[in-house]
C-alpha cells in the first residue's frame, strides 16, 4: 500500500479526504482491549443498559479515531501531528455497519497549522454520527512510504462456533444420555447445554454423587430425568438402551474413561453399531481461520489401516455437510506431498483420493498426500506447485495416526488459542466426547455439533 502525504505548501482550503470503513464486532473487542473500556454497551452480545436487547453500540472514542486515520494517512497525511479536535455525537453507530468518513482544509496559518472540518455519516441513511474540527500540524516534508509492515491482530473469539449455535438454537433440544456426569466439568457442561436449550440430559451415574456435584457447583437438576446406577459399565449400557428404544439422540461422556463408554456400545447385540468404525473428530474454531477446521482421528483409531481411514474419511464427510459446508474439501495429510513408497501415510492418502474419484467416498472433494501447511495455506501450495481445489483450501484434515491427531489438536488448542468440540462418529447416535480441561465454549459447541449431526441425519431417514 503506497502512502503519501501532503506537505503544508501542497494544501489548499476545500481539499477533501474520504474514508469507508465497515464496523466490525472484532473492532469492538480490540478497542476494549487496547483502551481497558470494558462497557458492556460496547461488547457484542452482551445487554449493557439491561434493557433485553443487545446493542453492540460503538464506542464514540474509536468512531472518532476513525478521523485520525484520514489525518495521519491521507490529508495531510504521513507527519502530522495533532493540536486539537473538538467532537460532537449524533446518532450512534453499531457493529455492522458501514461509516463514511470525511475531512475537509478549511483553513491555514502561517505557523503551519491546518484546520479541518471533520464528519462521520453512516452510510445506508446518512445518519450524522460524528462532527467536529481538527487542529493539526501539518508535515513540511514530502513523504512517500511504499509499504508499511505493521504485525498482524488474531481477535481471540470463536466466531464459527457462536454461528453454530445460532444454527443449533431453532431446533428443539436433543434428548442426551449423560454417563456419570459426577465430576464438576461433565455435569455442568450439561446443565449449561440444557440451559441454552441444545439438549435435554438424562443423567445416568450414582446419584449420590452427582446430587453431591450439583451442589458444588451449584446447579439445580432437579427439572432432569436422574437413573441411579453404580460404578461405569452399567451406566454406559443404559445409555445404549435408551437410545436403541428411542429415548436418547445423543451420548455424552461424563467422568469415566472414553473405554468404558465406548465398550458396550460395541456389543454387536446391544450396541450401537451401524456397520462403520467408531472414528472421532474434532471441530476446532482457530482465531483467524475463515472456517471451523476438522481434524479426524485424534482420539480413538491408533493407527488406522486404509479401510479404517475410509470410515474416518467419509464420517467427516457426512459432519462438515450437517455442519452447512456444501462440498467439504479434505485433505489428507502426509510428511510430504508427493507419494513416497517408504511413507505409508502418503500411499494411503493417494489411494483414499483415487477412491473419492472413483466413488467409494461420497459428498466431498478427497486429495493427498498433503503437507499441513499446503493443505490450509493456498501461498504454500502455490509454492510447491499444487494445483487442486484441496489444496489450500481444506476444511477436514485427515491425519496418518492418533500421534498425529493428538498433537495437531491441541497444538491448535493451547498454542493458536482455539476451542475445540469433540464427537464420536459411526455409531447410531453422535457421542459427545469433551475432556476434563475443555471450556464453556467447547462444551456448547460439541453439544450444538452433535444435534445437527443428527438433526441432518434424521432429514436423510438415517438414525
Amino acid at each position: 500500500m503506497r502512502i503519501e502525504n501532503h506537505p503544508f505548501d501542497e494544501l489548499e482550503i476545500g481539499t477533501v479526504a474520504e474514508l469507508r470503513r465497515l464496523l466490525t464486532a472484532d473492532d469492538l473487542y480490540v478497542f476494549a482491549a487496547a483502551s481497558g473500556n470494558f462497557n458492556p454497551l460496547h461488547l457484542p452480545k452482551e445487554d449493557g443498559d439491561g434493557d433485553g436487547v443487545v446493542e453492540a453500540v460503538a464506542p464514540g472514542m474509536f468512531v472518532a479515531s476513525l478521523v485520525s486515520a484520514v489525518l495521519g494517512v491521507q490529508l495531510p497525511g504521513p507527519g502530522t501531528l495533532y493540536k486539537r479536535q473538538t467532537l460532537e455525537f449524533g446518532e450512534r453507530a453499531h457493529a455492522g455497519e458501514e461509516l463514511l468518513v470525511r475531512v475537509e482544509v478549511t483553513g491555514k496559518a502561517d505557523d503551519g497549522t491546518i484546520t479541518l472540518s471533520t464528519v462521520i455519516r453512516r452510510i445506508r441513511d446518512d445518519a450524522l454520527i460524528v462532527t467536529g474540527e481538527a487542529e493539526v500540524q501539518a508535515p513540511t516534508a514530502k513523504l512517500v512510504f511504499d509499504e508499511l509492515e505493521l504485525p498482524g491482530l488474531v481477535v481471540q473469539r470463536h466466531r464459527h462456533f457462536e454461528a453454530l449455535l445460532e444454527i443449533a438454537k431453532p431446533l428443539p433440544p436433543l434428548p442426551t444420555a449423560v454417563v456419570c456426569p459426577d465430576d464438576p466439568n461433565s455435569l455442568g457442561g450439561a446443565v449449561l447445554a440444557a440451559q441454552e436449550s441444545i439438549i435435554t440430559p438424562i443423567l445416568i451415574g450414582d446419584a449420590a454423587a452427582i446430587h453431591a456435584t450439583a451442589g458444588e457447583i451449584d446447579v439445580d437438576i432437579s427439572p432432569y430425568e436422574l437413573i441411579d446406577l453404580p460404578g461405569h459399565r452399567d451406566p454406559a449400557r443404559k445409555a445404549c438402551e435408551l437410545v436403541n428404544s428411542g429415548q436418547a439422540a445423543a451420548v455424552m461422556k461424563g467422568h469415566l474413561h472414553t473405554d468404558d463408554l465406548l465398550k458396550p456400545m460395541l456389543d454387536k447385540q446391544t450396541g450401537l453399531r451401524v456397520g462403520r468404525r467408531f472414528t472421532h473428530v474434532f471441530v476446532v474454531d482457530v482465531p483467524g481461520m475463515p472456517g471451523p477446521i476438522m481434524v479426524t482421528d485424534a482420539a480413538i483409531n491408533i493407527a488406522p489401516d486404509l479401510a479404517t481411514k475410509v470410515d474416518i474419511v467419509q464420517n467427516a464427510i457426512d459432519l462438515a455437510l450437517a455442519l452447512g459446508v456444501e462440498t467439504p474439501r479434505v485433505g489428507v495429510l502426509s510428511a510430504v506431498e508427493t507419494v513416497n513408497p517408504a511413507i505409508q501415510s502418503s500411499i494411503d492418502a493417494a489411494l483414499l483420493s483415487k477412491m473419492a474419484e472413483r466413488g467409494q467416498i461420497t459428498g466431498g472433494l478427497v486429495d493427498g498426500p498433503l503437507a499441513m501447511d499446503n493443505a490450509i495455506n493456498l501461498a504454500a501450495a502455490r509454492t510447491k506447485g499444487i494445483t487442486s481445489e484441496v489444496a489450500g483450501h481444506a476444511e477436514i484434515l485427515v491425519v496418518p495416526g492418533i500421534d498425529a491427531g493428538n498433537m495437531l489438536a491441541k497444538q491448535l488448542a493451547f498454542v493458536s488459542h482455539a476451542e475445540a468440540a469433540g464427537l464420536v462418529l459411526g455409531a447410531k447416535v453422535p457421542v459427545i466426547l469433551n475432556s476434563r480441561a475443555d471450556g464453556r465454549m467447547s462444551r456448547l459447541a460439541s453439544c450444538a455439533v452433535a444435534a445437527l449431526h443428527q438433526a441432518h441425519a434424521d432429514s436423510r431417514g438415517r438414525r
